[in-house]
């Protein structure tokens, strides 16, 4: 675990534009409360520093005011921790406008804390009985600023997530199923959405290349449309500041009616980070949506490697988004999952119930259509949920 903890910082670094000389590792049951590393461990990281000519030091903790001052002093370079690592890469990979009011509400959010450590060191410069320093002074101004923005961001980004709830309320009303890519980051959900789009999404190898849910029309092998949303990737120890800060964002995932969780078949860690992800969902509310299990890029993996992953994930599609192999085998349980077995069904509508009826036509297989007198007979085959929607729908309807 530990292995996989400290690649990850690695991987989290590198997709930062960081280059990693050398990593640290030191065992204790809690990070030193003054400096993080304990005394041994510091003066060997200060020679290592010095020889590869190191400029900044990631932490694989969240560090206090304290230990990150004392930790500088210590090393002579800049530190900081894996929170600010990861509110780095969010900032350089949000691209609309919700997305980047969210990453800045979650950086003054991190950062106000620390004001508040860092001003009792200024508050003592030129500071005497019963008087404030100038620190102190600058400190105040600094927070009531942060605190400001805060209260404004969250106003900016509650109107934002009102006018998403308007168009979530839109798409739901259009009866088109809405089906959510989620999984851990880096696992390839955007070449598989891209995919089934058939729309080219921008695609990088990196952690956290998506940021903002993309949501794509795509059609299933019967021709019933759908909605197929890319999402951002989950990751262990999700800062809390940007689970508070990505709710809106995240709320998207709980009105989805099909959950498709990818994985990465060649990642050995596949059980612990699958458990990240369901813990995860259901901290956002979307534990008890309907799942279908996807494992990506079985290309990378051996024959061996695929008849162990066989046992451990028996009920999963295997796929490679890369090789374009078994799409359709996604397709194909997305349809199961939604409309399960189709039964035959005739209604006779008024021209005002069959106007109702056709914000159904892409979730429905419509057989034939016949006018008799002022009434329309259609047939066609559906699953019992669907047509329990129609029907309360076309009741909803005759009732205003």
């Amino acid at each position: 675990m530990k292995t996989e903890i400290l690649g990850e910082l690695q991987e989290l670094a590198r997709t930062a534009g960081y280059y990693v000389t050398e990593s640290v590792v030191q065992n204790l049951d809690y990070p030193d409360p003054r400096h993080y590393l304990g005394k041994g461990k510091v003066d060997f990281a200060k020679r290592m520093i010095e020889a590869f000519g190191v400029s900044l030091a990631i932490t694989r903790h969240e560090l206090s005011p304290s230990q990150a001052m004392n930790l500088e002093r210590l090393l002579g370079i800049h530190v900081i921790d894996r929170t600010q690592l990861i509110l780095e890469i969010f900032a350089e990979h949000a691209t609309t406008k919700e997305g980047k009011l969210e990453v800045e509400l979650a950086s003054l959010k991190y950062q106000l804390p620390r004001l508040k450590g860092f001003g009792r060191m200024l508050s003592q410069t030129g500071a005497g009985i019963g008087t404030r320093g100038p620190g102190e002074k600058k400190l105040e101004i600094d927070r009531r600023q942060a605190q400001d923005r805060i209260s404004r961001l969250r106003k900016e980004i509650e109107e934002l997530a009102k006018r998403r709830e308007i168009s979530r309320k839109k798409r739901q009303s259009s009866s088109v199923p809405l089906v959510s890519f989620v999984g851990y980051t880096n696992v390839g959900k955007s070449s598989l959405v891209s995919e089934i789009s058939s729309e080219d999404l921008i695609i990088e190898d990196k952690l956290f290349a998506t940021l903002d849910t993309r949501v794509r029309k795509a059609k299933l092998p019967a021709g019933m449309q759908l909605l197929v949303s890319d999402t951002v990737g989950f990751i262990r120890e999700l800062p809390h500041e940007l689970m508070e800060s990505f709710k809106s964002t995240l709320d998207e995932v709980k009105y989805s009616d099909i959950l498709v969780v990818v994985s990465d078949a060649s990642d050995m860690a596949i059980k612990d980070k699958y458990s990240v992800v369901d813990r995860t969902l259901r901290e956002i509310g979307a534990g008890e949506i309907r799942r279908i299990h996807v494992l990506n890029k079985i290309d990378l993996c051996t024959n061996e490697r695929l008849a162990e992953l066989e046992g451990s994930f028996p009920d999963s599609v295997m796929v490679s988004a890369l090789r374009s192999y078994n799409i359709e085998g996604i397709l194909n349980e997305i349809t199961r999952k939604l409309f399960g077995e189709k039964s035959r069904r005739t209604l006779r509508l008024t021209p005002a119930e069959f106007s109702n009826f056709m914000r159904f036509r892409n979730s429905v297989e419509v057989l034939s259509e016949s006018f008799d007198r002022e009434l329309i007979e259609i047939v066609y085959l559906s699953s019992d949920e669907i047509n329990e929607r129609l029907i309360s729908s076309i009741c909803e309807e005759g009732r205003k």
